[in-house]
């Protein structure tokens, strides 16, 4: 005989216990709370325009360095989802990625490409109704496919770093956790959310093996107005951020200090604008970062997008 109180705790507690645990900055997504999948039946469409600027690195008379971050990168993501199961819901993620590098004492290089496309199935494996509220649990899978351009080069014609690129080359896997706990401290419109995930690379362009990457990010929101019938409403709270980048490889050899930890603190907020319609804005600034010879932390990290569900009434 299970305690009523004890399966929410376990996931109260395990907020912080992800981010203290581990953790590309992945944002916010299409909706504001990340465990529940879409209703069966369902379609979605969202686009995220998502901004992040690094720290300048200074230029060398090597040129630029083979584990160079883009000191600026705009990627727009548009979003597919099909709600095909009670539990279950299938991404298509497909990213359109602009990525500058600029160092002190040489001109700005970069371009426009495609990104990788991504396939993601999302099973929500608890859920947990009360008078609280709802408690939920699920877990994303699928993998990055090597569709994006890494064909970009400089002014000289030549080629740039595979990690300036677009695409990676590399066939990858992507992993998440996701849980929702509505109701905290018996508060209805206070929500806490959790997002643990990890892309794990293999070689791809240029011989290079770019770092896995880890996340951890808990955003915790509160509902000031929700009209009658949920309608329109509005989310805002503070999100922690925390980022882990292992160290690239280059033709077998582990590039030391290319990679480290970030610590991003920031603000999330959702408009529910008319029925299946969400606007949302997020924003977060560096306040922690290691120091890796050649790491490039991210410095700030701005996100806004729209969002539209409806029902596909051709799938059953």
């Amino acid at each position: 005989m299970h305690s009523t109180k004890s399966p929410e705790c376990v996931w109260v507690w395990l907020a912080p216990i992800l981010l203290l645990c581990a953790s590309s900055a992945y944002s916010q997504g299409a909706s504001p709370e990340t465990a529940p999948p879409l209703f069966p039946g369902g379609g979605l469409i969202s686009y995220n325009s998502v901004f992040t600027t690094r720290s300048l690195m200074p230029g060398t008379p090597a040129g630029i360095p083979v584990t160079a971050r883009p000191t600026y990168s705009h990627e727009g993501d548009f979003n597919c989802t099909w709600g095909f199961h009670r539990d279950f819901d299938l991404t298509v993620l497909v990213p359109l990625v602009t990525n500058d590098f600029q160092t002190l004492n040489a001109p700005t290089v970069g371009g426009t490409g495609l990104g990788d496309l991504m396939i993601l199935v999302k099973y929500r494996f608890y859920r947990r109704d009360s008078s609280r509220g709802t408690t939920q649990a699920s877990f994303t899978v699928g993998p990055k496919l090597p569709t994006g351009r890494t064909d970009l080069t400089n002014g000289s014609g030549s080629l740039l770093a595979a990690s300036l690129q677009p695409g990676s080359g590399s066939t990858d896997f992507f992993v998440a956790a996701n849980w929702t706990y509505t109701g905290l401290f018996n508060v209805r419109r206070l929500v806490a959310d959790g997002d643990f995930h990890a892309l794990f690379r293999s070689q791809g362009a240029q011989a290079t093996r770019l770092g896995s990457d880890l996340e951890s990010r808990f955003w915790l929101s509160y509902r000031p107005y929700e009209s009658k019938g949920g309608a329109r409403e509005w989310f805002i709270g503070p999100v922690l951020t925390w980022l882990h980048a292992q160290d690239d490889r280059v033709s077998g050899t582990t590039q030391s200090g290319s990679g480290g930890d970030v610590l991003l603190a920031g603000v999330t907020t959702y408009v529910g604008v008319r029925p299946g319609m969400h606007l949302w804005l997020g924003m977060d600034w560096d306040v922690a970062h290691s120091t890796g010879a050649a790491f490039m932390p991210i410095r700030r990290h701005i996100s806004f997008g729209i969002t539209q569900q409806f029902r596909m009434r051709f799938f059953k």
